[in-house]
């Protein structure tokens, strides 16, 4: 596998961005995704990704191990599982500028939707969160999003939020959820060929700029109003996403 400079500098701060994701900053996984399919080939990177990724949930299940709310997490695997098997079949069949267009589209939409969902919410008189329908939709594109870009961050937010859970519980659920998901994936993604020795090689020098993202990250999360800090990971999330779309 030859990584040139460039990408070994984006690859250690995309880590560091990982492991920020996991202290409980979820939105900012879809920047961490959209960066790396922008410099590395988008197919590639979800193979790459995925390991991190797994390591993030690692520490993360660690930590936070005693937060999970498990019924919010079992109703949705399912369709999470269907998502991920739609997901591998759109991988097998395209190229990587089809799929930067896709996971630029996808960031996008994702990012509309978490911002314009009180809105439509009041619009319909409908309430999206004791909708079964709507928890399996959401379940079907965040197990797509997550095989497809490792972008299903803001999904998942707009799930456990619609909740009502504590900080802490929410952190946790996701990391469980996320682990889990992640694992799944693995087969799925080496028998695409886009996990192997190689990359797992490179990987293993990547680990210990998540750990550190993740101290980061534990260290800043009380003291970041997480409205502010959201606004501004979406937008930086939405250039990424707008510069997949014309790359």
């Amino acid at each position: 596998m030859d990584v040139t400079a460039w990408q070994w500098v984006v690859a250690i701060a995309c880590g560091v961005l990982i492991g920020i994701t996991k202290s409980g900053f979820s939105t900012l996984g879809i920047l961490a995704a959209a960066i790396m399919a922008a410099v590395f080939p988008a197919r590639e990177s979800v193979g790459i990704m995925t390991p991190l990724l797994i390591a993030g949930d690692l520490i993360a299940i660690v930590y936070y191990r005693k937060a999970v709310v498990w019924r919010h997490l079992l109703v949705l695997f399912p369709w999470v599982a269907a998502g991920i098997g739609a997901g591998y079949y759109v991988l097998g069949e395209i190229d990587n500028h089809a799929l930067s267009l896709l996971i630029g589209s996808l960031v996008l939409v994702l990012i509309l939707l978490h911002l314009f969902k009180e809105k439509l919410e009041a619009a319909l008189n409908f309430s999206f969160a004791k909708s079964a329908a709507w928890s399996g939709s959401l379940g079907v594109l965040a197990g797509f999003t997550t095989m497809i870009g490792n972008a299903a961050g803001s999904i998942m937010s707009i799930y456990l939020l619609s909740k009502g859970m504590n900080k802490t519980n929410f952190v946790g659920t996701n990391a469980f959820f996320f682990f889990i998901v992640n694992v799944f994936k693995v087969p799925f993604t080496t028998s695409l060929g886009l996990i192997t020795g190689h990359t797992l090689l490179f990987n293993a020098w990547i680990v210990p700029a998540v750990a550190a993202g993740f101290a980061a990250g534990f260290m800043l999360l009380p003291h970041i109003p997480q409205k502010h800090f959201q606004t501004v990971i979406l937008c930086l999330a939405a250039a990424g996403g707008v510069y997949l779309l014309f790359e």
